[in-house]
């Protein structure tokens, strides 16, 4: 419902009028949970969401190739990895501005609740090789030293641990809020710049969610309105962005539709769109 609440907001009439042409290449079939068994309770519905991912990697990989520019909307954040795999499968590995609430990088082994939402940075960075390895894509598909964690406000100890020995970037709520958005973003875009490709994976929990409540897992205390579109603002004038998805859409959980329409608004940043 996802995907479907973000077109109803109005993305492709938004887009079109900055000037762009879009087309919509529709849903990726994805399995009912109602009528799917979860399976592995480490690694719950895995087999179908790689099933689901292989599709989005073969859309992406396409669309790079005719160098259009892929907008992958979701759903929850483990359709990352479908989108990652598809640009790896391109151009190698590459580089993410992961904007998040949290790390996304638990594994099999280190998730407390099994949720596969919670693991598709780690299973592209690699460190769930045996678990997430396919033919649709090659791991890793990300390099550490290319990957950037802005706004994060919620950790696993497993992931903390990750953080410490893979040398990611992590920009915590803290550092935002003392040092300000723009040199978090500046400097995560520095970070990225050479990287094979520029991903831009946006989950609307970084949100706070006064702002964006139709999430799946809100914590409190997330971004600004304007946090938010200076943070995409930003992305937008560096020029890097080659990909962007827009994730944890959640139109059961939202009020009014509100929490799409903000995903509408910040994708327009993320690709240009100006005041003046």
């Amino acid at each position: 419902m996802g995907p479907s609440a973000i077109r109803y907001a109005g993305l492709e009439d938004r887009l079109a009028r900055l000037g762009f042409e879009c087309d919509d290449l529709g849903n990726v079939r994805a399995a009912t949970p109602e009528a799917t068994e979860s399976g592995d309770p480490h690694a719950r519905f895995l087999p179908q969401i790689k099933e689901t991912c292989a599709g989005i990697a073969e859309k992406v990989s396409a669309a790079r190739r005719a160098e259009h520019v892929p907008i992958v909307l979701g759903g929850d954040h483990s359709i990352a990895l479908g989108t990652l795999g598809g640009l790896a499968a391109s151009h190698g590995a590459g580089g993410v501005l992961w904007f998040d609430a949290h790390g996304d990088l638990n594994t099999p082994e280190t998730s407390p609740s099994g949720n596969v939402h919670g693991m598709p940075l780690a299973a592209a960075l690699g460190l769930a090789d045996g678990a997430f390895r396919s033919d649709a894509w090659p791991l890793p598909a990300l390099k550490p030293e290319h990957v950037a964690l802005i706004g994060v406000r919620s950790l696993d100890e497993g992931e903390r641990e990750f953080v410490r020995s893979l040398g990611v970037s992590v920009s915590t709520m803290t550092d935002l809020d003392r040092r300000g958005v723009e040199p978090v973003v500046r400097e995560a875009l520095e970070r990225v710049a050479d990287a094979a490709f520029v991903h831009v994976s946006l989950d609307m929990d970084v949100v706070d969610p006064d702002m964006a409540p139709g999430v799946g897992t809100p914590v409190r205390g997330g971004l600004s309105y304007r946090e938010a579109h200076l943070a995409m603002e930003l992305v937008a004038e560096s020029g890097l962005l080659g990909s962007l998805d827009v994730v944890e859409v959640n139109p059961i959980l939202d009020r009014e539709n509100a929490t799409a329409e903000l995903a509408v608004e910040l994708v327009a940043s993320a690709l240009g769109e100006r005041i003046l």
